[in-house]
């Protein structure tokens, strides 16, 4: 408990975006938000007040951090799971418990999970060698999609293998390296959408409007508030298979479900139990941010009301240009102010390199066509220095 202001001291592993977007929430609630980050220069660390500097792999540190705070939570999946566990036998509060980040750590154990519940999703198998990739992809045709099962994200840790002899070239390697891998049926889909939720040690639930999530190489470039045309049944459909995985799995904190559309229904591609890219939309376009509601669901507050404050919100990531533009960031801001003021910017205070996630901008109102547009542009011209439709700032 923090003795100047008499609330509870969270602690978030990782000093990353989510992080530093976190403690930007945590600022409004009085709340002393402690960031493990592993280097000086990481996004949250550049902003938060208590900065602990020390590596989500080492146990001491863990543990000197936890020591500090009343309850332990996550910018990222990737602390192993034997030092939560041990850390949870010691006594530390620690939301989501290791039990169920398990899941989010580790795509087969999902899977698996997923399976014995009966929540549909693509047909799978662990892979033990390249003769069972060329089984599975027999058995359900290819292109399958391999994965590693730990570690991945942003379309790291996937490979897309389009033939037998692909598979020939590609896996031994992987195996020798000593990547777990999983191997999944290459799902025909609409589209890709995200169901977010939170979920209270006290049981109470909450959900956001389902969005759709546009990729592009493997990263979410935008996100669509609420997903255009999806009907009512499929969006009860979805925010309640959300909600009842994080009762089964007995989820604190936030959990977004990221799932395939199709002409058959709805397929679960994956799980994250922290803040999420696809809720990025929530600081300007919902109520209660999803950022804020996760400090709510660890510290079991009451949740805060998840509704949208406008018809439509668009997000659109700022990604690194393939070489960073002459214009500093600064005067980049300052004529994407004078072309639209009603736009909501978040950078996160990265070094510029090619492809990396460098912020992401927020557009609320009434039409999502002409938002979604609007949101591209102010994206590319943060990162590149052009505006894609030619509109010239002098």
């Amino acid at each position: 408990m923090d003795k100047r202001t008499g609330l509870p001291i969270v602690g978030m592993v990782g000093g990353g975006q989510l992080a530093r977007m976190t403690h930007q929430a945590a600022i409004s609630l009085g709340q002393s938000l402690r960031v493990l980050a592993a280097g000086e220069n990481e996004s949250a660390g550049l902003v938060a007040g208590e900065v602990v500097h020390g590596h989500h792999t080492d146990l001491e540190a863990l543990r000197s951090f936890a020591a500090g705070v009343d309850v332990l939570t996550f910018d990222h999946e990737h602390v192993p799971g034997e030092h939560l566990l041990t850390l949870a036998m010691e006594g530390v509060t620690i939301r989501p418990d290791p039990a169920a980040l398990s899941m989010a750590q580790n795509k087969l154990v999902m899977r698996e999970m997923m399976a014995g519940l009966e929540i549909p999703g693509p047909a799978f198998a662990e892979v033990s060698s390249v003769d069972d990739v060329i089984t599975f992809g027999d058995k359900h045709s290819w292109p399958v999609v391999l994965k590693a099962a730990q570690g991945g994200y942003d379309g790291r840790g996937v490979w897309m293998l389009d033939t037998a002899q692909h598979a020939r070239e590609t896996v031994p390697e992987l195996l020798d390296a000593g990547t777990p891998l999983l191997v999944e049926e290459k799902v025909v889909m609409r589209r890709e959408l995200s169901a977010l939720v939170a979920r209270s040690p006290f049981g109470q639930g909450a959900a956001w409007p389902v969005v759709e999530t546009v990729q592009s190489g493997g990263i979410n470039t935008e996100v669509l508030a609420p997903a255009p045309g999806l009907s009512v049944e499929r969006t009860q459909e979805a925010q309640d298979l959300a909600l009842r995985i994080a009762a089964t799995l007995n989820v604190t904190g936030l959990l977004a479900v990221e799932l395939f559309e199709t002409d058959e229904g709805l397929l679960v591609n994956e799980l994250a139990m922290r803040p999420h890219n696809s809720g990025h939309w929530t600081q300007d376009g919902s109520k209660t941010s999803q950022f804020e509601q996760h400090l709510r669901a660890v510290l079991d507050y009451p949740l805060g009301v998840t509704d949208l404050i406008a018809p439509a919100c668009v997000m659109a990531n700022v990604l690194g240009a393939p070489e960073a533009p002459e214009m500093g960031p600064d005067e980049r801001l300052h004529h994407l102010f004078a072309r639209y003021p009603d736009v909501r910017v978040h950078l996160y205070g990265k070094g510029e390199r090619p492809g990396r996630k460098l912020g992401h901008v927020n557009l609320v109102g009434d039409r999502m066509e002409e938002l979604r547009d609007r949101a591209l542009l102010a994206a590319h011209w943060l990162s590149h220095a052009v505006w894609l439709d030619g509109y010239e700032i002098h």
